[in-house]
């Protein structure tokens, strides 16, 4: 296939994805399609079970509803392109196509770094002040907090994508990776740009930063609080809340710290690959699981909902 090298022959980029025979590529596309509708089904279940259950009706199920949305939307934006590129002979996303994806994959990450941070929030203003968590975490306050991760999430990378997407591109449009990515884009300008890469290398990292310094400090001081109630079964009582949602950060921040916290290099493709396909798609498909295993409520309301 011939491949335009000039700006206005270029329609589109070519995501080389997984790279491998047609048996192979047959072969991820059930698994990835497996693990797609899987994923949609377990969040799509713990929303409706929130929706359902009464009980369920509180700021910290109200945050997981949302959040099992949120997972939704940030695995749809990337498997269904992967699933078509799998069937496809040329695996070309057009140009519209590929910043949109751009646009939407950093921002519902942008998004869940958010909603991981009033998660924590939550849990400890629910164990540090148990008497007056009810009056600080209101519905009004909790459904402010909803607004801003969406809002801020969404505004956070909007400038930068925006002036990519005007710049020229040259030469080669093959993107080696399953999405459109800043790092691959940016290498196929016509001209460099090394202020728009500081800026990406900026807020990448920013909101990642504050965030998880700010969920590991609300957690030190749940600990401190736990750690003064005088029984055991107490104490992993008020563990046991925050065990699922520790587990989550643990999984979204480690693999996203490994992508983009550690320097890149020429030999990393196939990693980056394997990384971003962690935190994107095997997160969302796990989270389920882990806020249901551990949490009675959560699977009291899960039985009810499936048995109607």
């Amino acid at each position: 296939m011939k491949i335009p090298n000039t700006t206005s022959n270029i329609t589109g980029f070519i995501l080389l994805g997984f790279p491998c025979s047609r048996e192979g590529q047959s072969l991820l596309f059930v698994l990835f399609s497996g693990a797609y509708l899987l994923t949609l089904t377990g969040n799509g279940s713990i929303i409706c079970a929130v929706y359902w259950d009464q009980r369920l009706h509180t700021p910290m199920y109200i945050l997981l509803a949302n959040f099992s949305f949120l997972e939704i939307c940030y695995v749809t934006s990337t498997v269904p392109n992967m699933l078509a590129n799998f069937l496809s002979d040329n695996k070309i996303i057009s140009f519209s196509g590929c910043f949109l994806q751009l646009y939407f994959f950093f921002s519902l990450g942008a998004t869940e770094s958010f909603f991981l941070a009033i998660m924590a929030f939550d849990r400890y203003l629910a164990i540090c002040w148990p008497l007056h968590y009810p009056t600080l975490m209101t519905r009004q306050l909790c459904s402010n907090l909803v607004v801003s991760c969406w809002v801020l999430g969404f505004l956070w990378f909007l400038i930068p994508i925006i002036v990519i997407s005007q710049m020229s591109f040259c030469g080669s449009r093959i993107i080696d990776h399953f999405l459109c990515d800043p790092s691959p884009l940016l290498a196929l300008t016509c001209k460099k740009a090394p202020v728009i890469e500081l800026v990406f290398s900026i807020l990448c990292p920013v909101p990642l930063i504050i965030l998880c310094s700010f969920i590991m400090g609300s957690y030190a001081l749940i600990l401190r609080a736990v750690f003064k109630v005088p029984s055991a079964a107490g104490q992993r009582k008020a563990l046991s809340t925050c065990g699922s949602h520790l587990a989550v950060v643990l999984l979204f921040y480690g693999s996203v710290v490994i992508m983009y916290g550690s320097p890149a290099s020429e030999h990393e493709a196939g990693m980056q690959k394997i990384v971003t396909l962690f935190y994107s798609v095997v997160t969302p498909l796990l989270n389920p699981v882990i806020y249901s295993l551990r949490n009675k409520d959560m699977k009291m309301a899960l039985q009810k909902f499936l048995r109607l």
